[in-house]
């Protein structure tokens, strides 16, 4: 099973909020997932990231792909991959 690390949408519209989750690669953007490993909130001012650094880095050390969003925010949050 490939896993990813990607965003969930979430939110009203023109108001979006994301949670950060893990997923089988083939389900679709909004459905299913494995598990919620934090969330990111653009809307504010600075954008919130709030990520459970020890849950990434355990999903990336099993093989999990981040996305390019996903790996932008690790990169501003400070998680390198293990």
């Amino acid at each position: 099973m490939a896993t990813k690390i990607r965003l969930k949408r979430m939110g009203a519209k023109k108001a979006p909020f994301y949670r950060v989750v893990v997923t089988d690669a083939r389900n679709p953007r909004d459905g299913r997932f494995i598990e919620e490993i934090g969330y990111y909130d653009p809307c504010k001012e600075p954008a919130i990231i709030n990520i459970n650094e020890q849950k990434a880095v355990q999903w990336l050390s099993t093989g999990a792909e981040p996305s390019e969003t996903v790996k932008s925010l690790f990169k501003k949050v400070g998680i390198k991959k293990a």
